[in-house]
């Protein structure tokens, strides 16, 4: 049986967890090598043992996406344990509501460095790669489609009470998206977003434990250490 991704190198943002770790697991099961992210070693540990107990290839790169250094790590680990580039999928992140006379510049600003700037950031290191890899297969006279997929919400189509911050920043997502579409078309790259509703993670459980997850998240945002392991 031929495996749909077989061969292609994937990389995804907030894969120890919940969406993440799906799309992660699904990935996998097609072939592709996998580069997991979370913020914690743990559960991206666990997701690249799950990973190949079902016998597919897997590393970890921990910490945090708001890290200045992130970016180019992540795209690094890629390229030195893989050699190659496929897939990008934005997906990390967290919640910090309140209503918007309440909310502080410091819960506006963390809604943007995780889910406009990290994106960014990590796309902007994948860049030279990306051109790099589709100049050598052109010459070689082969066409190789690349994929980023963005995840946005429905509340950065349509608002959301109580997210502000959270709201602005997947919107904004979804002109990044079509930026890029249009900058990176000439290296057969497509660039897509989806936009979720309601999915049962933790991120969407009950108040009383997201509100404990989401004040972890802000603070462990900064304290995290980063880290690559095989």
């Amino acid at each position: 049986m031929t495996l749909k991704l077989d061969g292609k190198v994937a990389l995804i943002t907030g894969s120890g967890r919940g969406i993440g770790r799906s799309i992660a697991l699904k990935l996998a099961s097609e072939g592709a090598r996998i580069v997991v992210n979370d913020l914690d070693a743990e559960p991206a540990e666990e997701t690249v043992q799950a990973i190949r107990a079902a016998s597919g290839q897997a590393v970890a790169c921990v910490g945090s996406v708001s890290a200045p250094d992130f970016a180019e790590r992540f795209i690094g680990t890629a390229v030195s344990e893989y050699k190659g580039l496929d897939i990008v999928v934005n997906n990390a992140g967290y919640t910090w509501d309140n209503v918007v006379q309440k909310m502080t510049d410091e819960q506006r600003y963390a809604m943007i460095d995780v889910y406009l700037t990290a994106p960014f950031r990590i796309l902007r290191a994948a860049q030279p790669v990306i051109r790099a890899l589709s100049k050598a297969e052109g010459e070689a006279g082969q066409r190789v489609v690349r994929k980023v997929v963005n995840i946005s919400s429905v509340a950065g189509l349509f608002g959301n009470a109580g997210q502000a911050n959270y709201s602005t920043a997947k919107a904004g997502i979804v002109g990044m998206t079509q930026t890029l579409a249009k900058e990176w078309g000439r290296m057969n790259v497509t660039v897509n977003c989806v936009a979720f509703g309601f999915i049962q993670t933790r991120l969407t459980a009950s108040t009383a434990d997201a509100a404990t997850a989401t004040s972890r998240a802000a603070r462990s945002r900064w304290a995290s250490t980063p880290g690559c392991s095989r």
